[in-house]
């Protein structure tokens, strides 16, 4: 998720803060990967649950506690809760927010998309992953975004190969998402390595030229997250200090897998289907996850 920068907005530029920009890589044994899956997997757990509450006079509020909730219950800790000061465990995002809502009193109405994204510490390590939900009454030109962000992950997520680089991941990304389809790929946020913490190297960006950066090696787990914008891609920060959002006001989408680097095929850590499953059993909601 977005939290691993901050970003600080004037008047002429946007400058974007990273944690750990310097720290080294560090690649998981078989044993710490099959920790974060169950991190991940809790993760997705809690996306599920809010995919089964959603709906119209739902509160951001409601499901942010359902989720902690059920955390808790699992023995694990919310992974953003209190992470540089962020007061919930899910980041909830409407419509033209693209990134670190935080969960208010606000009822979802119908016609909203809500990114959803969600942090899990348990056993040791961290766990990641972000979902878009459309309630409703959705205009069909938010929907085809929201299928084109979904379809510009799993892109991204077959250049997560032993040998590929990163630049072959954000190449891809901004390929079907920017040139392709003609949106806005947001610059300043970007994925990130996962492990032992929230935010580690390397940072993942979701636009870039192929065969460029850091080459891809066995056992490297990221964050792999589009954010993508209806319309430009240039973004704006609320006075709350957290919640970004589209600087021309039309609607973002965002999801987010954790993945591990593999030969031949990266492996997915976390786990959608839960998610979507869900989606296809909540009536209010709109299924756009097609295949994958």
């Amino acid at each position: 998720m977005g939290l691993q920068c901050k970003i600080v907005l004037n008047a002429r530029r946007t400058t974007t803060y990273c944690h750990n920009l310097r720290c080294m890589v560090y690649y998981k044994t078989s044993d710490e990967v099959e920790l974060i899956r169950q991190s991940c997997l809790l993760v997705c757990k809690a996306l599920e649950l809010v995919a089964k509450t959603i709906k119209p006079g739902i509160k951001a509020q409601f499901i942010d506690k359902q989720a902690e909730e059920l955390i808790r219950d699992h023995g694990a800790e919310p992974g953003f809760k209190g992470y540089n000061g962020f007061p919930a465990t899910l980041c909830v995002s409407t419509n033209e927010s693209v990134v670190h809502g935080i969960p208010d009193q606000t009822e979802f109405v119908d016609g909203d998309i809500v990114s959803v994204d969600c942090g899990v510490f348990q056993n040791g390590f961290f766990g990641d992953a972000a979902y878009t939900f459309a309630i409703g009454d959705v205009q069909d030109e938010v929907l085809e975004l929201m299928r084109v962000t979904r379809e510009s992950l799993y892109l991204g997520i077959e250049q997560a190969v032993v040998g590929k680089r990163l630049g072959d991941i954000g190449h891809a990304i901004q390929e079907h998402a920017e040139r392709k389809h003609n949106y806005g790929v947001v610059r300043e946020l970007v994925g990130h390595g996962l492990g032992r913490n929230l935010h580690e190297s390397p940072e993942v960006p979701n636009y870039g030229r192929r065969g460029t950066g850091q080459v891809l090696k066995d056992g490297l787990v990221i964050a792999i997250e589009p954010m993508i914008n209806l319309g430009k891609k240039e973004i704006s920060q609320l006075d709350d200090g957290w919640t970004v959002i589209t600087r021309d006001k039309k609607a973002s989408a965002h999801f987010e897998h954790t993945v591990v680097v593999r030969k031949g095929e990266a492996d997915i850590l976390s786990n959608h289907k839960l998610v979507e499953e869900a989606v296809k059993n909540n009536s209010e909601l709109k299924d756009i996850s097609g295949k994958n």
